[in-house]
Protein backbone atom coordinates (compact mmCIF):
# COMPACT_ATOMS: atom_id res chain seq x y z
CA UNK A 1 0.00 0.00 0.00
CA UNK A 2 2.73 2.45 0.60
CA UNK A 3 4.24 1.55 -2.39
CA UNK A 4 1.20 2.32 -4.11
CA UNK A 5 0.99 5.88 -2.78
CA UNK A 6 4.60 6.80 -3.04
CA UNK A 7 4.09 5.99 -6.78
CA UNK A 8 1.04 8.09 -6.63
CA UNK A 9 2.64 10.77 -4.99
CA UNK A 10 5.87 10.45 -7.88
CA UNK A 11 3.38 10.59 -10.61
CA UNK A 12 1.70 13.32 -9.50
CA UNK A 13 5.31 15.47 -8.95
CA UNK A 14 5.91 14.43 -12.12
CA UNK A 15 2.87 15.45 -13.72
CA UNK A 16 2.54 19.26 -11.82
CA UNK A 17 6.22 19.61 -13.17
CA UNK A 18 8.23 19.15 -9.70
CA UNK A 19 10.60 16.85 -9.38
CA UNK A 20 10.98 17.03 -5.64
CA UNK A 21 9.69 14.87 -3.12
CA UNK A 22 11.18 16.41 0.28
CA UNK A 23 13.04 19.67 -0.16
CA UNK A 24 15.89 19.32 -3.18
CA UNK A 25 15.08 14.57 -3.28
CA UNK A 26 14.24 13.88 -6.90
CA UNK A 27 12.16 10.41 -7.42
CA UNK A 28 14.48 8.04 -9.21
CA UNK A 29 11.84 6.25 -11.25
CA UNK A 30 12.25 4.32 -14.74
CA UNK A 31 13.95 6.52 -17.20
CA UNK A 32 15.49 8.91 -14.59
CA UNK A 33 19.07 7.16 -15.32
CA UNK A 34 18.87 8.18 -18.71
CA UNK A 35 17.75 12.07 -17.84
CA UNK A 36 20.80 11.99 -15.65
CA UNK A 37 22.87 11.07 -17.43
CA UNK A 38 22.11 13.51 -20.49
CA UNK A 39 21.36 16.02 -18.09
CA UNK A 40 25.91 15.79 -17.70
CA UNK A 41 26.80 14.93 -20.44
CA UNK A 42 30.35 15.73 -21.33
CA UNK A 43 31.34 16.81 -17.64
CA UNK A 44 32.94 14.68 -14.97
CA UNK A 45 30.57 13.22 -12.47
CA UNK A 46 30.50 11.22 -9.42
CA UNK A 47 27.31 9.15 -8.68
CA UNK A 48 27.19 7.48 -5.30
CA UNK A 49 25.00 5.12 -4.68
CA UNK A 50 24.04 4.73 -0.94
CA UNK A 51 21.16 3.87 1.81
CA UNK A 52 20.29 4.64 5.37
CA UNK A 53 19.83 0.79 6.16
CA UNK A 54 23.99 0.72 4.38
CA UNK A 55 26.39 1.54 7.91
CA UNK A 56 28.71 1.65 5.55
CA UNK A 57 27.24 4.13 3.77
CA UNK A 58 26.48 6.27 6.46
CA UNK A 59 29.99 6.14 8.24
CA UNK A 60 30.82 7.32 4.87
CA UNK A 61 29.02 10.00 4.42
CA UNK A 62 31.21 13.03 5.90
CA UNK A 63 33.76 11.59 3.95
CA UNK A 64 31.73 13.01 1.06
CA UNK A 65 31.22 16.42 2.64
CA UNK A 66 35.25 16.92 3.36
CA UNK A 67 35.73 15.45 -0.32
CA UNK A 68 33.48 18.44 -1.70
CA UNK A 69 35.41 21.22 0.59
CA UNK A 70 38.70 19.81 -1.04
CA UNK A 71 37.58 19.95 -4.72
CA UNK A 72 35.80 22.26 -6.21
CA UNK A 73 36.13 20.13 -9.19
CA UNK A 74 33.84 17.38 -7.43
CA UNK A 75 30.62 16.82 -9.38
CA UNK A 76 28.93 14.60 -7.04
CA UNK A 77 25.41 13.22 -7.44
CA UNK A 78 23.69 11.04 -4.23
CA UNK A 79 21.15 8.25 -4.94
CA UNK A 80 19.58 6.67 -1.97
CA UNK A 81 18.91 2.88 -3.69
CA UNK A 82 17.49 1.32 -0.78
CA UNK A 83 15.76 -1.66 -1.49
CA UNK A 84 13.51 -1.00 1.67
CA UNK A 85 12.09 2.26 0.62
CA UNK A 86 13.56 4.43 2.90
CA UNK A 87 11.20 7.25 3.51
CA UNK A 88 12.07 10.79 2.13
CA UNK A 89 12.05 12.62 5.40
CA UNK A 90 14.75 10.68 6.59
CA UNK A 91 16.70 10.28 4.33
CA UNK A 92 16.44 14.25 3.68
CA UNK A 93 17.56 14.32 7.63
CA UNK A 94 20.22 12.45 7.06
CA UNK A 95 21.85 14.56 4.12
CA UNK A 96 21.22 17.64 5.48
CA UNK A 97 23.19 16.16 8.74
CA UNK A 98 26.05 14.96 6.62
CA UNK A 99 26.06 18.56 5.27
CA UNK A 100 25.33 16.71 1.59
CA UNK A 101 21.60 18.08 1.63
CA UNK A 102 22.88 20.99 -1.33
CA UNK A 103 23.70 18.09 -3.35
CA UNK A 104 21.87 16.96 -6.46
CA UNK A 105 19.86 13.93 -4.59
CA UNK A 106 17.29 11.24 -5.28
CA UNK A 107 15.54 8.71 -4.25
CA UNK A 108 14.50 5.23 -5.73
CA UNK A 109 11.02 5.69 -5.99
CA UNK A 110 9.78 2.75 -7.79
CA UNK A 111 9.19 -0.43 -5.89
CA UNK A 112 10.75 -2.62 -8.51
CA UNK A 113 14.27 -1.43 -7.94
CA UNK A 114 15.79 -4.43 -9.67
CA UNK A 115 14.88 -2.44 -12.92
CA UNK A 116 16.13 0.46 -11.73
CA UNK A 117 19.34 -0.85 -11.10
CA UNK A 118 19.75 -2.70 -14.39
CA UNK A 119 18.94 0.86 -16.18
CA UNK A 120 22.07 2.30 -13.93
CA UNK A 121 24.25 -1.23 -14.39
CA UNK A 122 23.14 -4.37 -15.74
CA UNK A 123 25.29 -6.10 -13.79
CA UNK A 124 24.99 -4.41 -10.35
CA UNK A 125 23.00 -6.55 -7.37
CA UNK A 126 22.24 -4.04 -5.43
CA UNK A 127 25.67 -4.04 -3.21
CA UNK A 128 26.12 -0.71 -1.16
CA UNK A 129 27.84 1.57 -1.40
CA UNK A 130 28.54 1.80 -5.20
CA UNK A 131 29.94 4.61 -6.54
CA UNK A 132 30.10 5.51 -10.66
CA UNK A 133 32.59 7.57 -12.22
CA UNK A 134 31.53 9.05 -15.25
CA UNK A 135 34.45 10.95 -17.02
CA UNK A 136 33.83 13.74 -19.47
CA UNK A 137 34.10 11.20 -22.48
CA UNK A 138 31.26 9.11 -21.11
CA UNK A 139 33.61 6.10 -19.62
CA UNK A 140 32.03 4.57 -16.42
CA UNK A 141 33.90 3.15 -13.67
CA UNK A 142 32.30 1.39 -11.32
CA UNK A 143 33.34 1.10 -7.17
CA UNK A 144 31.86 -1.12 -4.70
CA UNK A 145 32.33 -0.36 -1.19
CA UNK A 146 33.84 2.82 0.68
CA UNK A 147 35.66 5.11 -1.21
CA UNK A 148 38.99 5.32 -1.40
CA UNK A 149 39.71 8.94 -1.67
CA UNK A 150 42.81 8.81 -3.36
CA UNK A 151 41.59 7.30 -6.22
CA UNK A 152 38.86 9.05 -6.60
CA UNK A 153 41.45 12.67 -6.26
CA UNK A 154 43.65 11.07 -8.96
CA UNK A 155 40.39 10.29 -11.69
CA UNK A 156 39.52 14.00 -11.09
CA UNK A 157 42.86 14.77 -11.59
CA UNK A 158 42.71 12.95 -14.84
CA UNK A 159 39.70 14.45 -15.73
CA UNK A 160 40.99 17.69 -15.25
CA UNK A 161 43.92 17.62 -17.62
CA UNK A 162 41.47 16.01 -20.13
CA UNK A 163 39.39 18.78 -20.48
Amino acid sequence: MKTKILAGVVTLLMLSGSAAIAADLHPFVRGSWKTLRQAHAGKPIVVHFWGLTCGPCLAELPNWTAALKKRADLKLILVDASPFGDEPGEVTAALKKAGLDSQENWLFADSFEERLRFEIDPRWRGEMPYTLLIGRDGKVTGMTGIMDFKKLDAWLDRQKKAS
